[in-house]
């Protein structure tokens, strides 16, 4: 078998939606050069808020509600907390009822989070939910979207997946997503999480991580799932993603995803200040593992005491074929199979193009690279070099059921696809490292 042959590609695609909304924070001040010759901006705009006749308060609160009631859940509240939020930029003074729901309006702008690009996609089965037949899975999907300014944020779909066998194909169902989207609360803990809370989010796809800390002002990026199972039986879905602050990246981890809450906190030590990480669903020797590319260059194997703190790692893996000369990195956190660990790897080669391909690690010492694949598995074809940045192929985690594996990937930084393989057909076409 070629190793382009190994994966067959679904007719499903998600493609960035500009209809689908959030309302986030909006701020505004004076230049440098102005700034001190004037009151703050935000008192001069709620001053003329309050300067407006009463009639006129009431009217445009009306036509507010009725605009934004129709794409958002609990608009009232959601305007009400951002009020709450700048009160101390505002100056003191009293507020009625009319003025804190238009105060809220004034600080608070209506983001199109997937406007521009859906894609860098990662997935992990929903081993808690029930699937509609035997044989198939539930799966929650993590999405990277792009909207104005080129921020990046995080957004999830569910589906099903049932694998082929008996002579039926494979049948992938993505569940509808939501038109609505619900901003986080912000909570934050004293064991260095920060909580988001979206009381509001009636399905998993109206949760939005939009950034929200300094470190994550441009955007937050290419989260990898995993379901990590610990030494005491515990299981949870845990996320790396990358936190930039439009100079620095910076490694952050996620938990907790469901409904309603998401918990994040920053990742500290030497090896955390890059992009790709991605954490091995369990311990091994009784440590906590990842893998990275700390250099931009090579796959790296990271081993800590501590989930959070990560300041040791090695390269294990370097670029050897063509298509992988310029950097190779890990897709996504790596997959237990019998054999090993399975990796799915990305090669960057000529014009910048990115290729899929994968490796197999030994299983209790995956520092031993013991396969890799020659020739890439998936890459762009003649009809997917465009898009946002062309001649991209790339993954942030597949998900295995059975020895099938589903592996979710973007073309051209701007929309998501789905293939579908053996793990047999995979280890066949790579040869020793």
């Amino acid at each position: 078998m070629n190793a382009a042959d190994v994966f067959t590609t679904l007719d499903t695609e998600l493609k960035p939606d500009p209809s689908r909304t959030v309302i986030r924070p909006f701020s505004f001040g004076y230049p440098a050069a102005f700034a001190g010759d004037n009151p703050p901006r935000p008192e001069v705009v709620v001053d003329r808020v309050q300067a407006l006749d009463p009639a006129m308060r009431a009217r445009m609160r009306e036509l507010l509600m009725v605009s934004m009631g129709e794409r958002h859940h609990n608009v009232e509240r959601v305007l009400r907390r951002r009020f709450e939020e700048v009160r101390g930029d505002i100056g003191d003074g009293t507020f009625d009822d009319d003025e804190q729901l238009l105060i809220g309006a004034y600080f608070s702008q209506e983001y199109a989070f997937e406007s521009a690009a859906l894609f860098n996609p990662s997935v992990v089965a929903l081993t808690e939910e029930e699937p509609s037949q035997p044989g198939a899975v539930r799966f929650i999907l993590s999405l990277r979207g792009i909207g104005e300014g080129h921020i990046s944020s995080i957004t999830f779909r569910t589906g099903e997946w049932v694998p082929a066998r008996d002579g039926q194909a494979d049948r992938l169902v993505i569940d509808p997503p939501s038109q609505e989207a619900v901003p986080p609360r912000i909570d934050r803990q004293d064991d260095g999480w920060v909580r988001l809370v979206c009381e509001d989010s009636e399905d998993v796809s109206e949760t939005i991580i939009f950034p929200i800390l300094p470190s994550q002002r441009q955007g937050v990026e290419d989260l990898r799932l995993v379901n990590f199972t610990d030494h005491d039986g515990v299981r949870s879905i845990i996320g790396t993603y990358t936190a930039y602050d439009g100079k620095d990246a910076r490694q952050e981890m996620l938990r907790g995803v469901d409904l309603r809450t998401v918990e994040m906190r920053p990742l500290t030590g030497a090896m955390t200040g890059y992009k790709g990480m991605a954490l091995f669903p369990r311990r091994i020797d009784g440590r906590f593992v990842m893998l990275g590319r700390q250099d931009n260059e090579n796959i790296w194997l990271l081993r800590s005491d501590d989930l959070y703190t990560w300041e040791t790692g090695t390269p294990i893996m370097a670029p050897k074929y063509s298509w992988e000369f310029v950097q190779l990195g890990n897709c996504g956190s790596p997959i237990e199979i019998d054999e090993g660990w399975l990796v799915f790897t990305h090669g960057v080669g000529m014009v910048r193009g990115y290729c899929v391909g994968a490796c197999l690690l030994d299983r209790d010492d995956p520092s031993k690279v013991l396969m890799r694949t020659p020739s890439p598995l998936l890459f762009p074809s003649a009809e997917q070099r465009g898009g946002y940045v062309p001649n991209v192929t790339y993954s942030c985690g597949g998900m295995l059921h059975g020895r099938r594996i589903l592996l979710p990937y973007a073309i051209g930084d701007e929309y998501s696809a789905f293939a579908v393989g053996e793990v047999d057909d995979i280890l066949s076409v790579m040869v020793p490292a």
